[in-house]
């Protein structure tokens, strides 16, 4: 981390990447110098040290260097290993920042020369037109649309707010050094790098308490103040540049924070109102500040230029009398939209407006009506010579009024199927209508449930006592009717039922919406055709079994009388939500992309049999590979035909939200790669297609890898064992990154693990095996029963999307793991024997991995057709491996019975280390 010696440098040829090396070398000088300056000289050289060995270990394969670091390692004390730790979590932290950078100023270059990468609108554009599309029929396309990336509170984010503030700052600074012009403006920008990483030393990595729901909430608003709430404005002005026409707001954000209450104990009624409470404050102090910034921009004065009469009667009735700005109608009339404004805000949320030229004015009834004013502006600046004054800012205020509402973010509401079933089954019982629900068969359940939907009258009877579970679940859903009232439809549309199995579980919510006034009418059959649901009954289909079930179930929903005209009475509009964390740890990573796969066709294939009802898929995506990871632009155009139809939800989670978003301007970058690649899934006819023969191909190989997936996982005697062992996933659950438990049973059974931790912690221990676990088997064997295969094969990854993505994903995964740092956490296994027969299959299936890559892809090196990633990784290795080997030696002494305080936090900040340097956590 101080001076760079040759080992550092990047490989001749890459003057391109000099301005990211310059950059690296720069930020890891500044840390150097404070580790030296506030732990001393000695901690200093020890670092040094580390680093130059981890260099020449990793990077030259050097083994005497390797024994020196082990020895070296070994022999630090507790103060030392936290030193050293801190100094290379940070490291990897202030990297990161550099390469994003790095990537916005190639991105810059790229489009000077008129290159376009994918994944940009301009690219996208270039191909519709290629394609012969108009840009009319993008426009009508996009009329029919809705594209949502939904955030999570799924705990895989393991930096505190304090550190992701500072690092905002940091990249704010790197932006500001290509636009200095003098020494002097480029010294005083290293003084504020200096200060910021100063500030980061000093400041402490770990939470003391687990993170609240509230802590939550107010962690991924910040995302909308530093980005969504400009960023997607600007987004649509590009969109509307390249079509030439206005679009509708079609792009729209949606949030799980607050009201997903699957497995978290600690979301209820409460959390739902303080997050809609909290997303409407934040989204109306954005229109204060914007309609007060407009105020004083639009100094147009009447004596100069003429105005409509709409906007004089608007001023007229701001209540402004300010003799000062008699000839400013404009600014008389922001000030009275600015009053209603502020009534608004105390109205939705008790808040009060920061600024009050008047008294806080009349609440907007609705958005339309903030809108409608903003037009008056708009069209008055439009007829009198003052167009390029809405540019500036009233036209994104206007837009984002069209996207955000007073609401901000679509709020789902999630819950398990089984915990709906125990209210339902109280209030029949309770009703005197079946005492005893949950024994009922399915087709019972399902006869019983339509003649409750049939009957008008409420199943709660007044005066009953209910259990706490049953009056905190009706709670939700009679907060849902009332924040519906207060923040529009928009704020609350979606109910996901996590793991849905059975049609009754879509009926159960139905039930319980028209039990606490979401619901008017009934499905009688008389009724039926007048009857309206207010929430979308959302199925989460995640397990194999469950995704195999997912079109069977939809099919026998929409069969019950009445349902079909509900929903089209409704909106028609049908949402499914397919997960792949659950589908992977069941199945293994290829079984669960089949499965998605052939579950989505299924389902786009019964809906099109259904014309006019809308079928939305909602992604179910982590970070990790193992969890749907991976570049969002292919994992789009690797969708089945006619799947994706301008419609698709999928989630953002974790780390994933602050690598994407922190930084507006990379932000934007991969909004717009969502925007663009469904464009492109939706209108452009790709040439490639799946064949039978490549459908029955993938089958095959789906059999064979998850035979040896659970062979391995879940019929392995002691794999519970070795895995809890093996891996840092007790002291993950230390972490305090989420306010959910990381099992949902008290036991170390994998089936009730959830999927996050799980992929956690292959990650940290560098096996990453989620991402890649039985494909060597399956391959080796389809192989040896299939002559031609290997030919079949390799033609798939060229012309079928779904499968080249797949390998481009796992070939990363490879990329990213290392078995000479996992065999150390091998190691850390009691049972000796256990240890060295689980990592000899997963080492055995490694090499059948790599070797079938290698077979059908032609690289016989990880990551041949992107080398700029794989060069990125490769310089991270010599920074990570420290930090494995650190926590490894850590996590045995305290294993051990060495349990100070120092050991444990040197693990914690360890796992925060590793999981920047992969870049990828959960």
């Amino acid at each position: 981390m101080a001076a760079v010696t040759e080992d550092d440098r990047f490989p001749a040829g890459d003057d391109k990447d000099r301005p990211l090396y310059d950059d690296v070398r720069l930020l890891g000088q500044i840390l150097g110098d404070i580790v030296r300056e506030q732990e001393g000289e000695a901690a200093f050289e020890l670092i040094e040290a580390i680093r130059r060995l981890s260099v020449a270990y990793q990077r030259k394969a050097d083994e005497e260097a390797g024994r020196d670091l082990d020895r070296l390692l070994t022999r630090l004390g507790p103060a030392e290993t936290t030193t050293v730790i801190r100094a290379f979590t940070y490291f990897s932290h202030l990297a990161n920042l550099a390469e994003d950078r790095h990537h916005l100023r190639r991105r810059a270059v790229h489009e000077a020369r008129g290159e376009h990468p994918d994944g940009s609108l301009a690219r996208t554009f270039e191909r519709l037109e290629a394609a012969g599309l108009e840009p009319d029929a993008v426009v009508r396309a996009l009329a029919r649309a809705t594209v949502s990336p939904v955030l999570t509170a799924h705990p895989t984010e393991v930096q505190r707010k304090s550190l992701l503030d500072a690092e905002r700052a940091i990249a704010g600074l790197l932006a500001e050094r290509e636009h200095l012009a003098t020494p002097r403006e480029r010294r005083a920008n290293e003084a504020m790098l200096r200060a910021r990483i100063a500030q980061m030393w000093q400041t402490r990595i770990l939470r003391f308490v687990k993170l609240t729901v509230e802590d939550e909430i107010e962690n991924v608003l910040s995302y909308y103040r530093t980005t969504f709430l400009t960023e997607i404005p600007k987004l649509y002005e590009a969109l509307e540049e390249e079509v030439g026409a206005k679009v509708p707001p079609f792009f729209r954000m949606g949030n799980w924070i607050g009201g997903d209450r699957d497995g978290n104990p600690n979301v209820n009624a409460a959390t739902l109102r303080m997050a809609l409470k909290r997303q409407g404050e934040t989204v109306l102090r954005h229109y204060l500040t914007e309609v007060h910034e407009l105020g004083a921009e639009l100094s147009v004065s009447h004596i100069l230029v003429g105005c409509s009469p709409d906007l004089t009667a608007l001023a007229e009735r701001s209540g402004d009398t300010s003799a000062r700005r008699e000839d400013e109608r404009y600014r008389r009339a922001l000030i009275g939209v600015y009053a209603r404004l502020a009534g608004t805000l105390h109205a939705l949320t008790g808040g009060e407006a920061l600024r009050h030229a008047i008294a806080p004015g009349r609440p907007y009834g609705a958005p339309d009506e903030l809108l409608a004013d903003l037009r008056v502006v708009e069209d008055s600046l439009a007829r009198n010579h003052g167009a390029p004054l809405a540019g500036m800012r009233l036209k994104p205020l206007i837009r984002a009024v069209e996207v955000f509402g007073f609401h901000l973010a679509t709020t789902d509401l999630r819950q398990s199927s089984d915990k709906h079933e125990a209210v339902v089954a109280e209030l029949l019982a309770a009703a005197r209508v079946e005492k005893d629900y949950a024994a009922l068969s399915e087709a019972e359940k399902q006869a019983l449930l339509l003649r409750v939907l049939q009957d008008p009258r409420p199943l709660k009877v007044r005066g009953a006592r209910y259990s706490d579970h049953a009056e905190g679940e009706l709670a939700v859903f009679e907060a849902a009717r009332e924040l519906r009232a207060a923040f529009g439809a928009n704020a609350i549309r979606h109910y996901i039922i996590s793991h849905t199995e059975t049609v009754s579980d879509l009926m159960e919510v139905l039930v319980l919406q028209k039990e606490c006034g979401l619901m008017r009418g009934t499905l009688d059959p008389v009724e039926a055709p007048h009857a309206v649901v207010d929430l979308i009954v959302v199925p989460l289909f995640e397990t194999i079994e469950d995704l195999r079930a997912a079109e069977p179930i939809m099919r026998a929903f929409y069969d019950l009388p009445g349902v079909e005209a509900l929903i089209r009475n409704s909106g028609a509009e049908q949402d499914i939500m397919l997960g792949y964390s659950d589908s992977n740890k069941d199945g293994g990573y290829l079984t669960s992309n089949w499965e998605l796969y052939r579950a989505s066709t299924a389902l786009a294939r019964l809906f099109e049999a259904k014309p006019g009802v809308t079928l939305r898929l909602f992604h179910g995506r982590g970070g990790a590979v193992g969890r749907g990871g991976g570049p969002s632009f292919q994992a789009i155009l690797a969708q089945p035909p006619n799947t994706v139809k301008g419609q698709i939800r999928l989630t953002e989670q974790g780390e994933v939200i602050n690598a994407k978003y922190a930084n507006p301007e990379i932000g934007r970058r991969n909004l717009e790669i969502l925007m663009a690649a469904t464009l492109e899934g939706t209108l452009l006819k790709r040439q490639e297609t799946a064949t039978e023969a490549f459908l029955d191909a993938a089958a095959d190989l789906s059999a064979r890898s998850m035979k040896a997936y659970r062979a391995l996982v879940y019929e392995t005697p002691g794999f519970a064992d070795y895995f809890f062992a093996a891996t840092p996933l007790s002291e993950i659950a230390r972490l305090n990154i989420g306010s959910r438990p990381a099992s949902r049973k008290a036991t170390q059974a994998i089936e009730d693990l959830r999927a996050i931790p799980w992929s956690f912690s292959w990650g940290q221990s560098r096996v990453a095996l989620p991402g890649w676990y039985g494909f060597g088997s399956a391959v080796e064997g389809f192989l040896a029963d299939a002559p031609d295969g290997l030919a079949l094969l390799k033609r798939m990854t060229a012309e079928w999307p779904f499968f080249r993505a797949l390998l481009s994903n796992m070939d990363m995964v490879l990329a990213k793991a290392d078995l000479g740092v996992a065999r150390r956490y091998a190691d850390l296994v009691p049972d000796r024997a256990l240890a060295a027969r689980v990592f000899a299959a997963i080492e055995a299936e490694w090499s059948r991995t790599a070797g079938a890559l290698e077979a059908i892809t032609g690289a016989s090196v990880r990551l041949a057709d992107n080398p700029t990633l794989a060069r990125s990784i490769a310089h991270r290795f010599a920074y990570i491996a420290p930090l494995n080997h650190l926590q490894v030696e850590l996590l045995r002494r305290f294993r051990g019975g060495q349990v100070d305080e120092k050991a444990q936090r040197g693990i914690l900040i360890s796992i925060n280390g590793v999981a920047a340097g992969l870049r990828n956590t959960g």
